[in-house]
C-alpha cells in the first residue's frame, strides 16, 4: 500500500467529489474480467484488493482510488509467426503477391483466434487524491501509465481539470547546484546516487552509484559543465527517494522512524491497518510534496492560471 513512486497532478478547479459521490462515479465504471476477443480492459477496483468492497478510501480528508486493467499476453512475435505462416500459404498456392492490406486482415483473423487462449495479467495503479491541497498523486514510474490512469479517471467523471505541476525553478539547475556548492535546505539532505549529462543534446552521460557525491571525481564532472538530471534524496530522515529533471519522484522509501509510527498504533484487522498506514503515508507526502515545491522556488503558479 505505501507509496513507491509519484507522478503528481494540480487541480486547475477545485475538486468538489466527496468520498460517496466519487464512489458513485467510480461504480459506474467497475473493474471486469476482458472477454473472449479483448485485447484489454480497465475500470475501478478496491484499493484493499480482495478484502474490500468499496472503490474510495477516505481518511483524514484523502481519497484513495485504484484504476484495474487486465491485458491479454499476446506476444508480437506469435502473432507475427501465425500471420507470415498464412502469407506464405497463400503466396505459394495462388502464386500471388499478399498485399499490405489483405496482410492487416489475415493479423485481424490471427487475432481473433488466439485471443480467447491468451493468458492474461492484471495490473494495479493506485493513487490518491488531495482536495484540500488540489493535488492527484498517483503511484508509477513510467509518465505514460500515469496518463492512463488519469485518462481512465476523466472518462468515468467526464471531465478532469489537471496539469502536471511545475516548480519555479528548474530542477537539474538547482539539483546542480546543491552539488557543486554542497548547499541544500536543511529538510534535505543528498544521499550517495546520481546521474550527470553533458549540456548538449548528444552529450555523455555519467551515472554515480554508492559514492561520495561530494567527492573530486564528482566535483570534476560539474566543473567540466555536466547538469545533474537524477539526484538521490533524503527528506528529514523520513523518506530517501530519487528526483529527475523532469520533477518526477521515483523509488521512494519511508524510512524507520515512519515505519516505526506506523507499527505503534495497534489495528484489530486487515481494513484497519490499511487505514492506519494510509493516513499516516499521506500526511508525511503531503508535507514532503509542499517541501519539495518550496526547495524549488515553489510552484509555477503562472502555468496554473493559464490552465484554469
Amino acid at each position: 500500500m505505501w507509496f513507491k513512486n509519484l507522478q503528481l497532478y494540480r487541480f486547475t478547479k477545485p475538486f468538489e467529489y466527496t468520498a460517496e459521490t466519487l464512489e458513485a462515479a467510480l461504480q459506474t465504471k467497475p473493474s471486469r474480467l476482458c472477454g473472449p476477443h479483448e485485447e484489454m480492459c480497465q475500470g475501478w477496483g478496491s484499493p484493499m484488493g480482495r478484502k474490500g468492497e468499496m472503490l474510495v478510501h477516505a481518511a483524514n480528508g484523502f481519497l484513495m482510488i485504484c484504476a484495474t486493467k487486465e491485458e491479454k499476453i499476446l506476444p508480437a512475435s506469435v502473432v507475427r509467426e501465425h500471420v507470415n505462416e498464412r502469407v506464405e500459404k497463400i503466396e505459394d498456392t495462388q502464386a500471388r503477391k499478399v498485399r499490405k492490406k489483405e496482410r492487416d486482415n489475415l493479423r485481424d483473423d490471427v487475432m481473433t483466434e488466439l485471443l480467447p487462449r491468451a493468458l492474461s495479467r492484471t495490473i494495479h495503479t493506485f493513487a490518491f487524491i488531495d482536495p484540500k491541497e488540489g493535488l492527484l498523486v498517483v503511484d508509477t514510474s513510467s509518465a505514460g501509465k500515469a496518463e492512463e490512469f488519469t485518462a481512465l479517471l476523466r472518462k468515468t467523471l467526464g471531465s478532469l481539470p489537471v496539469i502536471p505541476p511545475t516548480p519555479n525553478e528548474a530542477p537539474y539547475a538547482v539539483m546542480t547546484e546543491w552539488l557543486t556548492k554542497n548547499s541544500h535546505p536543511p529538510e534535505f539532505g543528498v544521499e550517495d546516487e546520481c546521474e550527470l549529462r553533458a549540456a548538449d543534446i548528444e552529450g555523455s552521460v555519467v551515472r554515480c552509484k554508492r559514492l561520495d557525491l561530494g567527492s573530486p571525481e564528482v566535483k570534476l564532472h560539474l566543473k567540466e559543465g555536466k547538469l545533474v538530471s537524477k539526484l538521490a534524496l533524503n527528506w528529514r530522515d523520513r523518506i530517501t527517494f530519487v528526483l529527475d529533471e523532469n520533477f518526477a519522484i521515483k523509488r521512494i522509501r519511508f524510512l524507520e522512524i515512519v515505519q516505526e509510527q506506523a507499527d505503534d498504533v495497534e489495528a484489530d484487522d486487515t481494513a484497519a491497518r490499511f487505514d492506519v498506514d494510509f493516513s499516516i503515508m499521506t500526511l508525511e507526502l503531503s508535507l514532503f510534496i509542499k517541501q519539495l515545491f518550496e526547495a524549488f522556488g515553489g510552484e509555477n503558479i503562472d502555468a496554473l492560471d493559464e490552465a484554469a
